[in-house]
């Protein structure tokens, strides 16, 4: 009896939790950006890469191209970015992005805009 209850209270807590909306990083400070309309206008196959404040910049060192393959190193571990999640478009910012998700508690590429290696 104790354990259905102490299973009815965390999935109570669960679904409250999943339920509440999540804090987006944009905090309002890109709002004027003039590249803001064309970070939100970046998609891949796997959907919109939202805006840049749901994108990280991603350093020299962390990310590399071999044969035309890329890959990236994102929460310590090396990732292959999949070719349907690299942007092909002019990149007006110059430096490498990455938009990550997770899939198992590993983190995967959805977006990937590499830059200049300079």
């Amino acid at each position: 009896m104790r354990r259905a209850i102490s299973c009815a209270a965390m999935l109570l807590v669960l679904t409250e939790l999943l339920t509440v909306p999540m804090m987006a990083r944009d905090d309002g400070r890109y709002a004027n950006s003039p590249l803001k309309p064309w970070f939100e206008s970046l998609h891949s196959e796997y959907g919109q890469c939202c805006s840049d404040a749901d994108g990280y910049m991603v350093a020299d060192v962390d990310w590399e191209s071999d044969k035309g393959r890329y890959r990236v190193h994102l929460d310590g571990e090396w990732v292959i970015v999949p070719d349907g999640a690299v942007i092909t478009e002019p990149n007006k910012i110059g430096r490498t992005m990455v938009w990550k998700h997770y899939i198992d508690g590993h983190p995967r590429v959805r977006c990937f805009m590499p830059g200049s290696m300079t």
